[in-house]
């Protein structure tokens, strides 16, 4: 299925494996996350659960000229595959530096910029509204109504095809396109399995696609800016120090993606990690707030700030 004027070559010049296309503004599974935020598992991050909770009820609530959205997978199976090879100690969420370690959100919005541009040349009076997963938007759901994949037991988006090592970045459309929408929706091939319940040293999978955000090891390395109590079963023997991969390495539907895939080129920053942990934490330490934003300045890590990833490494330590 053609996109436009957009060719294959140039949505895999930006990581996009696979997108879908869909005109239903309300989620399907709305119920579900509200249950979820009304029970306080939301582990702290309010933006969860705060008034932008009932924005997600419909895209018409962020977007109100909406008629239509193209979601994309972008893929960072690549980074994961480099990351596999890497004997670094430490163990870093491989969506970190699977966008030329920028801060995905900025990386992707530009992505997005381009594609907008790309359709403009060809849609009269576009008006574009970017959701990743700042904005008030079920993306998950947006991407399963498109088409593309199914809700694992870890809640997240998996393909069939993909997996799971991607993040979903959508454009909300003021027009509707020449695109079939009747798309069926991809059924659950989760089966029996619960390897990703299972492995999760925090236990924080509670119940088939429910996470207790409290429990899991990337809000707590991420989220949590300051000395804070750890999950019971963190650390882990993989040495998660920012973000958390365990849920996705364990899933079959990843194995096919990552044999397909060639391993990215290292950037540069990363290499501060991958030397003794010991040797980093005093580092750390002598750096002032400021040195840290500037060497971390447009990275994901910049979010955690230097309280947030010392607490890390000496929890690491103890």
């Amino acid at each position: 299925m053609s996109l436009l004027n957009l060719s294959d070559e140039f949505l895999k010049g930006i990581q996009i494996v696979d997108w879908g296309y869909t005109e239903a503004s309300t989620p399907v599974t709305f119920n579900h996350f509200d249950k979820w935020a009304q029970s306080g598992l939301d582990g702290g991050l309010k933006y969860l659960t705060d008034h932008r909770k009932d924005l997600r009820k419909d895209l018409k609530e962020v977007f109100p000229e909406f008629k239509s959205a193209l979601v994309f997978l972008f893929e960072y199976a690549s980074e994961k595959k480099r990351l596999q090879e890497s004997d670094s100690p430490l163990k870093i969420a491989s969506y970190v530096t699977g966008f030329d370690g920028m801060d995905y959100h900025h990386w992707i919005r530009e992505k997005l910029d381009s594609i907008t541009a790309k359709l403009s040349e060809e849609l009269s009076d576009l008006e574009t509204f970017y959701s990743i997963d700042a904005q008030p938007v079920l993306e998950r759901d947006l991407a399963y109504r498109a088409g593309l994949g199914w809700f694992g037991k870890n809640s997240m988006l998996i393909s069939k095809k993909h997996g799971s090592y991607f993040i979903i970045g959508t454009l909300l459309l003021n027009q509707k396109l020449s695109l079939p929408t009747k798309l069926s929706v991809e059924p659950d091939h989760c089966g029996n399995c619960t390897a990703c319940i299972d492995h999760c040293p925090t236990d924080a999978i509670v119940a088939n696609k429910v996470v207790d955000a409290s429990k899991c090891i990337s809000t707590y390395t991420i989220e949590m800016f300051k000395e804070a109590q750890a999950p019971k079963g963190y650390p882990s023997q993989s040495n998660e120090v920012f973000g958390c991969d365990i849920c996705q390495e364990v899933c079959p539907w990843n194995n096919k993606p990552l044999k397909r895939v060639e391993a990215s080129e290292e950037v540069d920053w990363v290499k501060f990690f991958e030397r003794n942990p010991k040797l980093i934490l005093s580092e750390l330490e002598d750096m002032s707030n400021r040195q840290y934003r500037k060497k971390f300045k447009g990275t994901p890590l910049e979010r955690t700030g230097i309280v947030g990833m010392i607490k890390n490494l000496n929890k690491l330590k103890s």
